[in-house]
C-alpha cells in the first residue's frame, strides 16, 4: 500500500512538472515571437529609404541581436526548471 501512495506521488510529481515545463515553454515562445517580431521591424529599417541614416546598424548584427533575444526566453526558464527540480529532489 506504501508502494502504492509512493508511485502515485511520483506520478504526481513528474505530471506537475510537466504542467510547468508546459508553461515556461508557452511563455518563451510568446517572449521569442516579440523578439523576432522587432527583428524584422529592424530590418525593415534597414532598406534602402533609411540607408542615409547613421545610426542605422549593419543588417548581420540585427539578424545576430535577434537570434539571441529570440533564444534568451528558453535557455533563462529551461535553467530556471532545472533548478526548480533539483531543489525538490
Amino acid at each position: 500500500m506504501h508502494s502504492a501512495q509512493e508511485s502515485q506521488s511520483r506520478m504526481q510529481k513528474a505530471v506537475s512538472d510537466l504542467v510547468l515545463a508546459e508553461l515556461f515553454l508557452v511563455q518563451a515562445t510568446i517572449e521569442s515571437v516579440t523578439a523576432i517580431g522587432d527583428g524584422i521591424s529592424a530590418i525593415r529599417e534597414q532598406s534602402p529609404a533609411a540607408e542615409g541614416d547613421s545610426d542605422t546598424q549593419d543588417l548581420g548584427s540585427v539578424i545576430q541581436r535577434t537570434a539571441d533575444e529570440a533564444i534568451e526566453p528558453y535557455t533563462t526558464r529551461f535553467r530556471y526548471f532545472r533548478e526548480l527540480i533539483k531543489k525538490d529532489s
